[in-house]
């Protein structure tokens, strides 16, 4: 893109075509080469363009807010069916979590980029094939490929949305990198919305106990269940409409949470040792540290899809590099506890899906170090750090699928 970009300067038609082809690389890359290009005046009107801020909200089309409504009422009808049809409810929300609000995120997007009729089937069909699958699968007192294959279904959704997001782009970096930066947004926007809806919650709950009236129970089961599910839809609605609600918190927060994340990470292990605990021996402590590990992975990646509208600075670089190692080390540790774990007592469901996840893991945060030492020595930017973040994604995807479709029937169900 920056090539394109740069060998169109004096051709205004071709820039517009570049930008409207794909409107989030062209502007990471223009802002990028921007400081280069300060004194050409066609480039100081595209990075006015690019980075002008709208001060008021924008609501969007009718139909927009449309699909949001009857996307928010059905969220909250899935929500809603163990009540209706008596179902159980442990059961239920298990294996059904990820079919609340993720085929309506992933509709808004297939219809936003107007996915081609081949991509549309794929994401139906799959998403069919999984809710058949997951609600057929035996029950048993103790199935732990049961449990593995409802926590792992929710990533093969949330690929899906990857695939509805990136649209008709396929394997371009900026899209895949504009979906971990979408995530990012959505957590800070949905966080806002929920605490608004507490406080809305709790000024109605005390002045209805005020005249005598009590409405906690209805006002849960039928309120606060139903309209959850509404507020990622709505999130994702604002997100998209007003990009710069969020545009700047977003950043702000992975800049201060990396060095905080990086010294409590350093803390930790420091703390492990004097503790006594360790993960060869805990299965719950190992299972703990494997999820701080996962939090941890996603907070870089979060960190370096935030860095995706401009340089990096050094300071910021060695952060990530530093956090990068210490989560190799971390890594390190779990994964040579499963090994052990394993080599003592032999494989099963649990232990060998935990050494995938760090396996696969492991590779992607190696990759990930390599490039941040070549941004260090000038040997590339942070294209390279995206891309090797990008690039990765699909293989998470392929683990998810293979632990919620095989592992039930490579282990007998057990």
């Amino acid at each position: 893109m920056k090539e394109q970009i740069l060998s169109n300067l004096d051709h205004p038609d071709q820039l517009e075509k570049l930008y409207r082809a794909d409107k989030s690389g062209f502007r990471r890359s223009f802002n990028t080469l921007y400081p280069e290009l300060k004194d050409n005046t066609l480039a100081s009107f595209w990075y006015a363009r690019l980075n002008y801020a709208k001060d008021e909200i924008s609501w969007g089309q009718s139909r927009d807010l449309l699909f949001v409504v009857i996307a928010s009422l059905i969220a909250a009808l899935i929500a809603k069916l163990p009540a209706i049809f008596s179902l159980d409810e442990e059961q239920y929300y298990m294996r059904n979590a990820g079919f609340i609000v993720l085929p309506a995120l992933i509709a808004w997007f297939a219809w936003k980029n107007k996915l081609s009729l081949n991509k549309t089937a794929f994401i139906i069909g799959s998403m069919l094939l999984a809710v058949f699958y997951i609600n057929f699968l035996p029950q048993r007192s103790s199935s732990d490929t049961l449990i593995l294959s409802c926590l792992h279904l929710p990533i093969i959704l949330w690929s899906l949305l990857g695939f509805a997001f990136v649209g008709e782009a396929g394997n371009q970096v900026d899209k895949r990198l504009g979906f971990l930066k979408y995530n990012g947004d959505l957590l800070v926007m949905t966080a806002l919305i929920v605490i608004a809806a507490g406080i809305l919650s709790a000024i109605t709950n005390g002045l209805f106990s005020l005249i005598g009236i009590n409405i906690e129970k209805f006002y849960f089961q039928y309120i606060i269940i139903g309209g959850l599910p509404a507020a990622p839809i709505l999130g994702t609605y604002l997100t998209q409409t007003n990009p710069q609600l969020v545009g700047k918190v977003s950043p702000v927060i992975a800049r201060i949470f990396s060095p905080i994340v990086l010294v409590m990470l350093v803390i930790y292990l420091v703390a492990i040792i004097y503790s006594g605990k360790d993960p060869y021996n805990d299965r719950e402590f190992l299972l703990l540290f494997n999820a701080l590990l996962a939090g941890v992975m996603a907070i870089i990646f979060f960190s370096v899809a935030e860095s995706s509208k401009k340089e990096r600075n050094v300071a910021e670089t060695y952060i990530l590099l530093l956090l990068s190692i210490v989560t190799i080390l971390v890594n390190g540790i779990a994964l040579s506890a499963i090994l052990f774990r394993i080599s003592a007592w032999g494989f099963t469901p649990n232990r060998t899906a935990v050494l995938g996840s760090n396996v696969l893991m492991l590779g992607n945060l190696l990759l990930v170090t390599a490039q941040l030492f070549k941004m260090l020595s000038r040997k590339t930017d942070i294209d390279g750090v995206g891309k090797a973040i990008s690039r990765y994604l699909p293989l998470y995807f392929a683990w998810a699928v293979i632990v919620t479709f095989l592992f039930p029937v490579l282990f007998g169900f057990k």
